[in-house]
């Protein structure tokens, strides 16, 4: 069943709840994102939908990769490519849930069938980090227009997921995009120049963004 629509955000719960079941079809997600909404499971059987009355975002001018990381992107010999394996950046980063190095249950079977399918349909997207052939690591996300949210990355070696939001980051620079989506702050979203800001002023920049061009992903 597809959702019909979302109550308004404004009807959030103060720790962002706003709606319980519906599904992860594409048209589903794509209503929820247009609409400032995201899903955010808290258990395998239970759909829920969050808007926050603050939301994280990074504004990519922000954006100073670490000394450290500059040093580690001229030494290692790591290569970055898009969307060569989504399902698998997906299926790396539930795995990182499922062992409690990210917080929540979030990326569930359903979460990971819904999210391939806007990816085929050309609104989901993953920065790969690759050792020679092997992956090691990832971040993917929901793009709409020139509107880009960032849900979950992982990493198998030092440095990899920074590679890949470096990676991001500069791609997105040069398509003139100016914030990404990274929903709920946290401590090490703020390492990155992550800030939080209003819901009401996310609905504002979100508004335009969704009508901005399409993103490039393979620059």
């Amino acid at each position: 069943m597809v959702v019909v629509d979302f109550p308004p955000v404004s009807m959030a719960r103060e720790d962002g709840l706003l709606a319980f079941g519906g599904d992860t079809d594409p048209e589903s997600l794509l209503l929820a994102y247009r609409q400032g909404i995201f899903p955010w499971p808290v258990a395998d059987d239970l759909l829920t939908w969050f808007a926050p009355p603050e939301r994280a975002i990074l504004r990519l001018e922000n954006y100073h990769p670490s000394r450290s990381l500059k040093k580690k992107l001229r030494q290692l010999d790591y290569e970055l490519k898009t969307d060569q394996a989504f399902a698998l950046v997906m299926s790396r980063c539930a795995e990182l849930v499922n062992r409690g190095k990210q917080s929540g249950t979030w990326i569930t079977p359903e979460i990971l069938s819904g999210y391939q399918q806007l990816h085929e349909q050309g609104n989901a997207h993953s920065v790969e980090c690759y050792a020679g052939e092997e992956l090691i690591g990832g971040i993917y996300g929901v793009s709409i227009g020139s509107y880009v949210a960032a849900e979950s990355m992982f990493y198998r070696q030092p440095y990899a997921s920074q590679f890949a939001l470096f990676y991001l980051v500069e791609l997105l620079k040069k398509q003139k995009v100016k914030w990404l989506d990274c929903q709920v702050m946290s401590p090490h979203l703020a390492t990155f120049g992550v800030e939080s800001i209003a819901r009401e002023e996310f609905m504002t920049l979100l508004a335009d963004a969704i009508q901005g061009p399409e993103i490039e992903w393979n620059l």
